[in-house]
């Protein structure tokens, strides 16, 4: 068997690091892991959107590394077909990979306004126009999703789109931001899912506190 590892940051703020982290998770694959000290200063820029490229999570595979977030979903979803990653529909796939790739590039106003923070918890938090079109955005998008699959994930299944979404989620809770009752049932399946639960577990236990991310206004 193939010897796998995966290296993440905080569990609590890396964003990325938690999508890469679902999707091996969902592969089924048996993997170690590799946490990189949020004071590691390539880690920090990572986890603070200062990064120009992002260099966790990174799945190592027999020697071979790949640390793009998608590129590691499109390889696990070739290596673990049982897991369907990906839908098994073709159309399916191109507008998981669509909503993905949307999530993966775009969607900064809502990255920077409310950052991820597992342990935080921000009630009435001020949340400013251009975050307020990102989160209507994102909510179309699970929303036709939703309605198209039935639920109780975007495509029916756990795949890779929850994966990228899930930090989404996370924020949405944190920031105490509204949804209408088709997201917010969503959200509480991201939050249901056995991985899921593990990883904010794991976050809870996590000492390190990036002070630009603990948002005080």
């Amino acid at each position: 068997m193939a010897a796998v590892t995966l290296t993440i940051s905080s569990r609590n703020y890396s964003s990325w690091s938690l999508r890469g982290w679902l999707m091996t998770k969902l592969s089924g694959l048996p993997f170690e892991e590799i946490v990189v000290d949020p004071d590691d200063a390539a880690a920090r820029e990572e986890i603070l959107l200062l990064s120009p490229s992002i260099l966790v999570p990174c799945l190592d595979y027999d020697g071979f590394r790949i640390w793009d977030t998608l590129a590691i979903g499109e390889f696990l979803a070739e290596i673990a077909p049982q897991a369907h990653i990906l839908p098994k529909d073709r159309l399916s796939r191109a507008r998981c990979r669509s909503i993905c790739g949307e999530i993966h590039s775009g969607f900064n106003s809502l990255r920077s306004a409310l950052p991820m923070n597992l342990k935080g918890h921000f009630p009435r938090f001020k949340v400013w126009s251009k975050a307020q079109g990102d989160i209507a955005r994102v909510t179309q998008i699970w929303r036709d999703c939703l309605e198209a699959h039935g639920g109780p994930y975007l495509f029916g299944e756990f795949s890779m789109a929850d994966a990228m979404y899930a930090p989404v989620a996370t924020r949405f809770r944190t920031y105490d931001v509204p949804l209408d009752d088709l997201s917010q049932r969503y959200c509480d399946s991201i939050f249901a899912w056995p991985a899921m639960q593990e990883w904010i577990a794991q976050a809870q236990l996590e000492k390190d506190e990036i002070e630009e991310l603990e948002v005080e206004f």
